[in-house]
């Protein structure tokens, strides 16, 4: 089920603005599509979020997940960091000579970006 307090973009990427999830029929889901010049324009969906209710579409509804997580990077005279490590353990077991120093890093992302 969509739910309007969370957010959503389109199969394809593009932003979604959910008003109401209780619409009567079978188009439950009320909102818009941004389109590439940036104007909105109105939308239904299915309880799921499917456009259609026969095939994966480019305005399906996708849920944007955040993620975090911490890292530790070695760090390298030359400025080479060759990986991240989800421990400070983890990285200095695979460090190599030449370390100047071990940091951590917080990440806070939304799944997907940057890809």
């Amino acid at each position: 089920m969509i739910d309007k307090n969370r957010i959503y973009r389109t199969r394809d990427g593009r932003e979604v603005r959910i008003y109401a999830t209780d619409g009567s029929g079978e188009w439950t889901v009320h909102g818009a599509i941004q389109g590439k010049k940036g104007q909105w324009y109105p939308h239904i969906w299915l309880s799921n979020g499917a456009h259609l209710s026969y095939c994966d579409h480019d305005n399906d509804l996708i849920e944007v997940l955040r993620l975090k997580r911490t890292a530790w990077l070695n760090i390298y005279g030359s400025g080479i960091v060759p990986e991240a490590w989800s421990s400070k353990e983890n990285a200095d077991r695979a460090a190599a000579c030449g370390r100047v120093a071990c940091i951590k890093i917080e990440l806070d992302f939304e799944e997907g970006e940057g890809l």
